[in-house]
């Protein structure tokens, strides 16, 4: 899944960053968002053989199996033990729900278009702010976020007949990957970044793990590789994201996820035949100007 669609505040890190070399931080987030779009490809490709439930088990359950031995050498067990566990239970719920939703959309659609409706999470984070987090935001930025699902809108279509559930299954990734962020933002600091992307993964492969039981399909060893595939490239993705914070600010890197938009369209192209058409090129640029003037303005509002 598109896992950089809202960034203002990374995974588990306080807004007090170790900002010392914003070039390498802009190089780490770009290898992320290049990394990213191939679990993606092989979500869609496995999704005529199995179906969503089990695609999200093998997102999380590898997720986890890579991630935890690594967490448990450099903190050791009792890093497990959140300090707001609710917190971390509801916000790993919305990763879950966000992962879900958007499996299934793109094994309806191509890729770059439902990452592109993914990608009004920011836009609803800033909409969201003043009312959960108590933010101000100010007219200009209230503006981008209209001009942002205008762009939704663009890209959707209603009433001309090109929308289709699987796109409404992205929006609803979109808003729940949005709800995450505002979370996200209220545990920065409790715990360390990775200690947090463990929880997210625990969370998700148990509740998994259980859900799957009755859906579950065998696969043959190729097909279980892919599925590890598709865990180990979220992990890689989101440990990239994590370094990529230790170097740069958020707002300075939150432009650079939209690169993640141009590898998913390159990707559908290759392994689907899927190119945006010019109407979902025009919907997009919108929603990436819209979410880089809110990036800039977040910056300028932090550095005044």
């Amino acid at each position: 899944m598109g896992e950089a669609g809202a960034i203002a505040t990374p995974p588990g890190r306080a807004p007090a960053l170790l900002v010392d070399n914003p070039a390498l931080g802009i190089l780490l987030m770009v290898a992320a968002m290049m990394v990213v779009p191939f679990m993606d490809v092989l979500a869609k490709l496995l999704s005529d053989r199995y179906g969503t439930t089990q695609l999200t088990w093998a997102r999380f359950f590898f997720h986890f199996s890579f991630l935890a031995p690594l967490v448990l050498y450099r903190y050791g067990a009792a890093a497990l033990k959140p300090r707001q566990p609710i917190l971390q239970l509801i916000r790993g719920g919305f990763t879950l729900a966000a992962t879900m939703l958007f499996f299934a959309a793109i094994a309806e659609m191509p890729i770059a278009d439902a990452l592109a409706l993914l990608f009004v999470s920011p836009i609803i984070v800033t909409a969201l702010s003043p009312f959960l987090l108590g933010e101000h935001v100010g007219i200009r930025r209230w503006s981008a976020v209209i001009l942002g699902f205008m762009g939704a809108l663009i890209i959707l279509r209603p009433g001309f007949g090109v929308a289709q559930t699987s796109s409404y299954l992205a929006i609803g990734a979109g808003c729940s990957f949005a709800i995450y962020t505002l979370l996200t933002r209220k545990l920065a600091g409790s715990d360390p970044p990775l200690v947090t992307l463990t929880y997210t993964a625990v969370l998700g492969a148990a509740s998994m793990s259980i859900a799957v039981i009755p859906v579950w399909v065998t696969p043959p060893l190729i097909d279980l590789l892919m599925m590890a595939g598709i865990g180990a490239i979220a992990a890689g993705g989101h440990f990239l994201l994590i370094k990529a914070f230790d170097h740069a600010p958020a707002s300075l890197l939150a432009p650079y996820s939209y690169s993640e938009i141009v590898m998913a369209t390159a990707v559908g192209w290759i392994f689907f035949s899927d190119f945006p058409d010019g109407w979902t090129w025009t919907g997009i640029a919108v929603i990436v100007a819209s979410g880089i003037y809110i990036s800039w303005r977040e910056r300028r509002k932090n550095t005044i």
